[in-house]
């Protein structure tokens, strides 16, 4: 297997990995408000720990395979950059909320981490979603020159 190719699966576990932790944050979200504490806790760890796999595997194929140029022209390729850049711009805002929230659980400020919660929840699950639909347009429909 070469760069690209490693390259290559990297980013279909990253899809993988995005899809989890957006499907992981719809369960949470479901069970907490069916005041399921347990499955909400097992659901949010499981997004966390999906997003940080993420992560650390995203830098690891650009460190192996840099940046790919979207093949698509016309309104895809608006759609893509579209959906891209809000993708970038929204996953680094998020990160440090997310930690927070965490925090916040860790230190038992319930109160707190809900009210945070309901504003951080829908722009992480942008995130995750996107993530997975950036893969898709980028390596599956129109593909990367």
């Amino acid at each position: 297997m070469n760069w690209a190719e490693l390259g290559d699966t990297l980013a279909a576990v990253n899809a993988s990995l995005n899809a989890t932790s957006a499907i992981a944050l719809f369960v949470g979200f479901v069970m907490i408000r069916r005041r399921a504490l347990h499955a909400h806790r097992t659901a949010m760890v499981t997004a966390l720990s999906a997003s940080a796999l993420f992560l650390v595997f995203y830098l690891t194929r650009v460190a192996l395979t840099g940046t790919h140029t979207f093949a698509g022209q016309g309104w895809a390729r608006t759609l893509y950059l579209s959906v891209l850049f809000s993708h970038m711009v929204l996953a680094v805002f998020v990160l440090p909320f997310v930690l927070r929230l965490v925090y916040l659980v860790r230190h038992r400020r319930f109160h707190e981490h809900a009210r945070l919660a309901r504003l951080v929840f829908p722009v992480w699950a942008y995130v995750s979603v996107t993530g997975l639909l950036v893969y898709l347009l980028l390596y599956q429909i129109f593909g990367y020159t």
